[in-house]
């Protein structure tokens, strides 16, 4: 007798979810079409800094004690901060507030067109150090710990190796790449022999966000249409529909990059490799990881296609900290900070390393 014959009961109830979910996916798959993009980004906020493309938030307080060490976060510079604080529940930044920090993000807007000279300089010497300054003034606390996402932990890295007085006490990375030789896809796509970067920028001013977009799906051409598949079976799982749809909005919520910085982060990063090999100057300054002498954490993810394993480990070998560490976890670019993994994996472990080095 077969197992069918054998298990009546289990062949019909399983037959029975198969319509039932038949039945949501066409009901509820209407509904994804109709209904408005989802909420993302709730977390009530103040802007407290505007220039432009450069906007400084300060998220209010959710603890009844706050740690006395203030949290700046410095958003990539392709992407919106609200993944960082998707909806309630699933928010880093509402789980830092709830666990008693006080949290400003430098998020990100289109560059207007006369930005278009926007340079390196004007990130690292212009925008991170007025939001340490402000973020300084408004707790009243001279130490500052920064916590950079991606392009925003390059831009992080650059200001600790060039402002090692101005009260950064903790440098946080995520998915951080140094050597830009393992950025590999991003290598072929840049590659001086067929990417005439100057031609590009002198052409077109800011790169348009379209050809960041297709920068990015280069990595994985197939992830499209895998998505779609993937959302289409479980059209019946309201909590998977509404995570998709979030993360489907950030992800194409790319922003266009100011032209001369787009210039210098080929040229200087991809071509050259300055961060790397020590040969970087911004505004005149040498940047050198070993002038880092600040607490340092970094978060690696194993499965990280944006940011390869090896293009972010010299980050730690290099700087010069005794107080370093880095943690490797499971999970891509995006999941191993925002995901719903990542509420078990990482946010623990950094709210622990964060809270010895905070009070």
């Amino acid at each position: 007798m077969n197992a069918a014959a054998a298990e009546p009961d289990a062949v019909a109830e399983r037959v029975r979810i198969e319509v039932e979910r038949t039945i949501a996916r066409s009901i509820r798959g209407v509904e994804y079409i109709a209904s408005p993009a989802p909420a993302v980004g709730v977390t009530p906020k103040e802007l407290v800094r505007k220039d432009g493309t450069f906007n400084l938030y300060h998220y209010h307080p959710l603890a009844d004690e706050i740690y006395r060490v203030p949290i700046l976060i410095v958003m990539a510079t392709s992407n919106r901060g609200y993944v960082l604080d998707l909806a309630r529940g699933s928010s880093f930044v509402e789980f830092l507030l709830r666990s008693g920090y006080d949290v400003y993000m430098i998020d990100w807007t289109p560059p207007r067109p006369d930005e278009k000279r926007l340079r390196f300089e004007d990130y690292t010497h212009r925008f991170i150090p007025e939001s340490v300054a402000t973020v300084q003034r408004r707790s009243g606390e001279r130490e500052v710990t920064l916590l950079g996402y991606c392009m925003g932990g390059v831009l992080s890295t650059i200001y600790a190796a060039s402002h090692p007085r101005d009260g950064l006490t903790n440098l946080v990375c995520f998915t951080t790449p140094i050597d830009f030789r393992h950025m590999t896809l991003f290598q072929q796509w840049s590659n001086p022999k067929h990417f005439d970067v100057d031609r590009l920028v002198d052409t077109v001013g800011n790169v348009p966000a379209d050809l960041i977009f297709r920068g990015f799906e280069m990595l994985r051409p197939a992830s499209r249409a895998a998505g779609q598949v993937q959302l289409w079976d479980n059209m019946w799982n309201d909590e998977f529909v509404q995570s998709f749809r979030m993360f489907e909005r950030w992800g194409n919520d790319t922003l266009p990059l100011a032209g001369e910085y787009f210039r210098e982060t080929t040229k200087k990063l991809m071509w050259e490799n300055g961060l790397f090999e020590g040969t970087l100057e911004i505004a005149g300054q040498p940047i050198r990881l070993a002038d880092i002498t600040v607490p340092v954490l970094h978060v690696a993810a194993e499965h990280d296609h944006i940011v390869p394993r090896d293009a972010s480990k010299p980050l730690i070998e290099r700087v010069a900290s005794s107080d370093k560490h880095e943690l490797v976890l499971k999970g891509g670019h995006i999941s191993v900070a925002a995901g719903a993994n990542a509420r078990t994996r990482l946010w623990p472990k950094l709210d622990a390393w964060l809270a010895e080095r905070s009070t």
